[in-house]
Parts: C-alpha cells; sequence; structure tokens
C-alpha cells in the first residue's frame, strides 16, 4: 500500500515526521498489547468498577492514586462511612471492596466518598456503567444493575462502505413535550428510518451527561447510557431491531473532554487535577469550560480505550463518531485557526499523543469488528486522519466533510441566486482527497441549535408559519421548497463516500432546537419532532419527505457512492451544474427564473430514462417534466461543458429544478 506521501507529492517534505508518528503509533501499540492484540490488553472496564461474582458475591475496584482512604456509601448502609463497606488499597492507587450477596442488591444507589490529603468528597465511580438521576433534588447516583441478561437475536448489520446516516438524538425524538425513551425510539423512529432509506443511524448523548441541554457533548461518566431515556436492556432491544431491520447504529462518542463537575465526573476525582488529564492552564478547555484529557497518560489510554471496547462489547455498537476531533488534535485545540498550510499538521502546534491515541482506538474498532467502522469530526483537514494506518494515516474510516454545511450558509445568507456559482459549488462539493472516505451533509443537528438556523428556516424564515399549507399561494415558499431539495440532492450527488442528514430535516422541520433551560422556562416545545407535519397530506413536509426517500433509494440502489462524479457542466450564467456519477447524470438548473430547451450536454452513447425528478406534483413540483421520460443520447459533439463523450444529450431544464437520468 501507498504511504499518504506517495499519493500526494504535497506531503513530501513532511516524510520525516509522518514516518516518526507512525513509528511512535507502533511503539505505543507494542507497549500496550505486546505482541498480541490491542482489543486483548485493554480490558479496564472488566476490572474496575463494581461486578457481580459467579458466586453472587460483589466486588468492586476504583483507581485512586491520591487517595487516603475510600468508603462506598448508599442505600446499602443508610449513606454512611462504615469499615465494613470500606476499600482496602492494593498498592499502585488501586482499591478493592469485596463484599457477599447480601450486602448489595439490583436497584441499589450508591457513590464512593474519597478522603485524600488535606480534604475529601463523594464521588461517582469513574467506570459507573449505571447512574440515575433523582427526579427532586436533581443529584446523581451510580445504580447497582444486575438484571437477566439480554438475549440477541440479530448480528450486525455488516460492512458499511458507504453508509447512508440518519443523525439522531433519543430525548428530543419524541412529538410530546418531554425526553423521548428508547423504547419509543424503536417502535416510533426505527420504522421511518427504515421507510426512508438509511442504512445507518448515528446516536448522539448516549454517555452520562448532568446537563440535558448539552446535547450530550458534556459527559460525566463515559461507562454509563444515559438513564434519562431507559434502560440499558431496551437500549440493546433498540440496537437489536435496528440490525434486524438491515441498519448499523454508531454513536457519538466524546472522548475530546470530559465536564469539569467533581460531584458527577472525573474532574479532581482523588483530590488532584489530573488524574486522567493535563495539570494545570493545559488541562482546561478555554471555550467548552471543560477537561482536557492526558491522552499520553497509561491510566488515560486504558480508560479510553476500555470504554472503546465497553460500548462495541456490551451493546454490539457498530462504530463511533468522534465527536471534537480538532480539539484534541491542536493544542491550541484549532480555535480560531484557519488551516491553510500543510506545515500545521506536523508542527509543535499537534498533540502528538492524541494522534496516537486515536490510532489506537480506530484500530481498536477494526479488532472489535472488521465490519465497525470510525468517523471523524474534524475541520482542520489534518492529512491521513482518514487514510488506513499501513498508509501511514491515523486509520479513521471516514471524516466529515463540515466545510460543505459552512459554505451552503454563507452561499444563501450572503448572495442572491443570481450570484450563486456552479463552479464554486461544484469545488466544495466535491473536493475531497482521494486517499481518504468522506461524508459529506448539507446540514446536521448543528445547524439547527438555537443562534442557528436550519436550510429550510434561511429559505423561508417566518413564512414556513403561514405558507405551508397546499392551497397557499408563496412565492418565497415555493424557492424554498425547491431549493431545499436542490441542495439536497446535489450535496449527496456530490457526496464523497456516505452522505449524513438529523434526524426532521429531510422533511424541512420547522424551527431551531432549544433544550429545557432557564431561559425558556425550562420548557420542551423546541426540543422534539413534528412527525405529523410530514404526516398531514394538507402540509408540503410530507413531499419533501418522499423527495429524500426517493433520493436515499436512488443513491442506494445504484450504489452512487462507490463512484467518483464526473462534471460535465457548470455554466455560470445559465446557473446550470450537470455531473455524472456511474451510470446515473445529475441535472441542476438553480436559475431562479431562466428555464432551457435543449441544452446539450456530453454523454456516453446510449438511451436514458429519468428516475429522479425535483419538479414531480407529489414532491410539491409544478410537473414541467413527464414522469420517466426517455432520451437517447444523439452522435455528435457538445458545445456546451466538458466533451469528454462523443454523443450528446438534449434536455429541457426547467428553472429551480433538477432531475437524475439512468443510463438503460
Amino acid at each position: 500500500m501507498k504511504k499518504i506521501y506517495e499519493q500526494d507529492p504535497w506531503l513530501m517534505p513532511y516524510k520525516d515526521a509522518i514516518d516518526a508518528r507512525h513509528e511512535h503509533i507502533w511503539q505505543t501499540l507494542k507497549h500496550i498489547a505486546g505482541d498480541g492484540l490491542l482489543k486483548d490488553a485493554v480490558n479496564n472496564h472488566l476490572y474496575y468498577g463494581l461486578h457481580q461474582c459467579e458466586d453472587g458475591s460483589w466486588v468492586f475496584r476504583e483507581f485512586a492514586p491520591n487517595a487516603s482512604k475510600i468508603f462506598l456509601i448508599g442505600d446499602c448502609n443508610n449513606w454512611k462511612r462504615t469499615e465494613a463497606y470500606a476499600l482496602k488499597p492494593l498498592g499502585s492507587g488501586n482499591w478493592e471492596l469485596k463484599v457477599p450477596e447480601m450486602f448489595l442488591r439490583h436497584g441499589q444507589l450508591y457513590k464512593l466518598y474519597i478522603e485524600w490529603p488535606g480534604g475529601g468528597g463523594e464521588r461517582l465511580p469513574s467506570y459507573a456503567t449505571r447512574v440515575v438521576q433523582d427526579e427532586v433534588t436533581k443529584v446523581f447516583s451510580a445504580q447497582v444493575w444486575a438484571p437477566k441478561p439480554y438475549q440477541w437475536k440479530h448480528g450486525h448489520a455488516g460492512k458499511r462502505p458507504n453508509p447512508l446516516i440518519y443523525e439522531c438524538h433519543i430525548g428530543m425524538a419524541s412529538e410530546k413535550e418531554k425526553v423521548g425513551t428508547f423504547e419509543e425510539f424503536r417502535k416510533d423512529v426505527l420504522p421511518k428510518v427504515k421507510a426512508l432509506g438509511y442504512d445507518t443511524i448515528q446516536i448522539m448523548a448516549l454517555q452520562e451527561h448532568p446537563y440535558y441541554g448539552s446535547f450530550g457533548y458534556q459527559v460525566s461518566n463515559f461507562f454509563a447510557l444515559s438513564s434519562r431515556f431507559g434502560t440499558p436492556e431496551e437500549f440493546k432491544a433498540l440496537v437489536d431491531d435496528a440490525h434486524g431491520k438491515g441498519i448499523a447504529v454508531i454513536m457519538d462518542i466524546v472522548h475530546s473532554h470530559s465536564v469539569e463537575n467533581t460531584l458527577e465526573g472525573l474532574s479532581e476525582f482523588d483530590g488532584t487535577d489530573h488524574l486522567y488529564f493535563h495539570q494545570g492552564p493545559a488541562g482546561r478547555h478555554p471555550a467548552w469550560g471543560s477537561r482536557c484529557f492526558d491522552y499520553g497518560k497509561d491510566e488515560t489510554r486504558y480508560f479510553l480505550l476500555s470504554n472503546v471496547k465497553y460500548w462495541m462489547e456490551e451493546y454490539h455498537i457498530d462504530g463511533f463518531r468522534f465527536d471534537g476531533v480538532t480539539s484534541m488534535l491542536y493544542w491550541d485545540h484549532g480555535l480560531g485557526k484557519d488551516f491553510v498550510d500543510y506545515s500545521l499538521y506536523f508542527d509543535g502546534g499537534v498533540d502528538e499523543d492524541a494522534v496516537i491515541y486515536l490510532a489506537l482506538a480506530t484500530r481498536l474498532v477494526k479488532e472489535m469488528n472488521p465490519a465497525g467502522f470510525s468517523i471523524a469530526e474534524d475541520m482542520s483537514g489534518m492529512a491521513g486522519l482518514a487514510a488506513p494506518f499501513e498508509a501511514f494515516g491515523v486509520g479513521f474510516d471516514f471524516r466529515m466533510s463540515m466545510g460543505i454545511a459552512d459554505h451552503w450558509i454563507k452561499w444563501i445568507k450572503e448572495r442572491s441566486d443570481e450570484q450563486w456559482s456552479m463552479g464554486e459549488i461544484w469545488w466544495e462539493l466535491s473536493g475531497k482527497r482521494v486517499d481518504e472516505k468522506t461524508i459529506s451533509y448539507a446540514e446536521c443537528h448543528d445547524q439547527a441549535l438555537v443562534g442557528d438556523k436550519t436550510i429550510i428556516f434561511r429559505l423561508m424564515d417566518k413564512e414556513m408559519y403561514f405558507a405551508m399549507r397546499r392551497d397557499s399561494q408563496n412565492g418565497i415558499v415555493d424557492r424554498g421548497v425547491a431549493l431545499h431539495k436542490l441542495i439536497r440532492l446535489v450535496t449527496a450527488g456530490t457526496a464523497g463516500d456516505g452522505y449524513l442528514t438529523f434526524m426532521g430535516n429531510e422533511f424541512g422541520h420547522p424551527e431551531w432546537i432549544d433544550f429545557p433551560r432557564e431561559g425558556n422556562g425550562w420548557s420542551f416545545k423546541y426540543a422534539r419532532r413534528q412527525w405529523s407535519l410530514a404526516d398531514n397530506e394538507d402540509l408540503r413536509y410530507g413531499d419533501l419527505r418522499r423527495f429524500d426517500s426517493e433520493m436515499i433509494h436512488l443513491l442506494k440502489k445504484e450504489g452512487l457512492l462507490k463512484y467518483r462524479p464526473e462534471l460535465l457542466v457548470a455554466d455560470e450564467e445559465k446557473k446550470i451544474l450537470i455531473f455524472k456519477r456511474k451510470n446515473c447524470i445529475f441535472a441542476l438548473n438553480f436559475s431562479p427564473a431562466g428555464s432551457f430547451a435543449n441544452y446539450g450536454v456530453s454523454a456516453p452513447a446510449g438511451d436514458y430514462v429519468v428516475v429522479l425528478d425535483s419538479d414531480q406534483p407529489r414532491f410539491d413540483g409544478f410537473g414541467r417534466l413527464n414522469e420517466g421520460e426517455h432520451h437517447v443520447a444523439l452522435p455528435e459533439r457538445c458545445p456546451n461543458g466538458n466533451q469528454a463523450y462523443d454523443h450528446t444529450l438534449k434536455l429541457y431544464l426547467p428553472a429551480r429544478t433538477a432531475f437524475v437520468l439512468k443510463q438503460v
């Protein structure tokens, strides 16, 4: 396999740095796993935390090197520090408690009380796998959880070389103004995902987090499934059901930082500020108000790698989208930084220990499940991040194409339709490193948060509230509906290797996302999904959903994302963009008023049929094209754009319309 600098000559000046990085990763792997597999060497979750033995007795272990004494307190002993529940020091910072079966029962609440030189306090166990919050006091406690083991019915969903991802949040997936549950999602939302054609769900906020409004990105308990959505068994049933429907399940995993809370999280766990984190200012994120891991420490590496293994082992997760990778990779967390030079990927500003950790984590995913995959949320574009380890890359299967959503915001917000550049759209949407796979999206959850706007809201604004009925006449809404379809089709059609949408955005869910907080009276009004809007045939939302579904099914049926797109026309004057992908030709006319007859485009010889047309009435279009219309490429040179082929298709391109032709 060619090295990344052999595929990209611009990387050759950094060959020595890339070689040294690769060797450092390799040596760290050997340090942890020896000559064996990494997955066999990272089992902290099996040692630490609370476990029930075969004879029914209990053993609890914790790592707290600065502790002078540790007690287990809880329902079992009226929350008193007693010698019967005092942990014994084992050396090397390890502590252990063994008690008979009768001392602890399923469902009981407990915590640790840790004493250290000069102080002490209550803490939640660092490897707790079940944490619950009291509805009245809002205090979090660990919970003894030892139910009858879940019986899995289905195996994994299989490989996803070109995933079609439905990003979702369990809590806000309910239409009711409340926190949704795993069971409700399994029964109500999974069938919608299946019908839409998406083959992967990416679930947010699964790791326990004290503040619901953090969207799950301020994690306190890394091994604990958030109890606000239900039980571990209910989540396993959701994953199992998804696998039965042929849907892979990946989760947002947050290893980029941790909450600074001491009562719920890892911060100052044993009285020190650097047990798993950097000491001093480097251990605190200047923008997020959270703690930054020291990825060079063995205890941190084992903790986080065991966490990766735990989620895949315990819940049959198919992979991960690693959050905040840019923040991990750079000492300045990439804040206010423009990554315009390759040197920034290899200079002293890179936290090489973080690079090593991520390389080990991506390797572990593959060892746990060869069909498993990992996605990097990185906006820096670090070269090699999503290249195989064998090519001297870091090993992610995909990276998020985060710039695409930003460009759509810029184009919609700052330019009139007449100012949109077809060449710029093509360049920004299709420009990918050839040695890396990417996930494209027009918008994800980020663009839906309060303070920002979804694409549909940017296009229509307040008109959404008054003119989304079929019988309304509104030019702003007509424009918004048309462009919503075109933007999604061109983004998916040019996608590097996978495509993503956030739940509800496929039908243009109105308004923003605003979680319950003091500023909105702790309201759930904007932290839910109004599925009924798309089910109401008097409204236009359902037509947008139909278009999205047929688009996704087409991509999947034809296997288009396995192939690179080829530009045929980028007509700046007429606002026409046409490109070919495998056996399909995508034709888009972004012009607000210009419709063009007999527009020529270079194409391979043969017959073509329209297989998707955004202007069909069932997609809330004007029906200016005949459904299933056939075309024949004529044996003549095309006067427009790329003249790669010796035949020409003559097309009618109505204003603000897109369609896909399939070669028969």
